[in-house]
């Protein structure tokens, strides 16, 4: 699986493909400098219960310690891993 990055002035996604086929994508709007606010994730029926969403998640994660973000879970289902995972919540606004 791998994880891709788009990202635009005001907002941005991070896809996750398997084979070319699009397996998930999370969803991003920049909330001024410095953080951003992840507002929606969804995943592909053919991939659900493989654990996409939480990788998704954790590629913001990454992105978010790799550039001194911080994040603000407003999906529920990325404030429920937000919730469950202490480890990352130091990127949380």
């Amino acid at each position: 699986m791998e994880i891709q990055q788009l990202n635009s002035e005001k907002k941005g996604q991070f896809e996750a493909l398997d084979n070319g086929l699009q397996a998930g994508i999370l969803a991003y709007v920049w909330a001024g400098p410095g953080k951003f606010i992840i507002d929606h994730t969804e995943v592909s029926a053919d991939f659900a219960g493989q654990g996409v969403g939480k990788k998704l998640v954790m590629a913001a994660v990454d992105y978010a310690r790799e550039n001194k973000l911080k994040i603000l879970p407003l999906c529920p289902f990325a404030k429920s891993v937000f919730d469950k995972t202490p480890e990352i919540q130091d990127v949380l606004f």
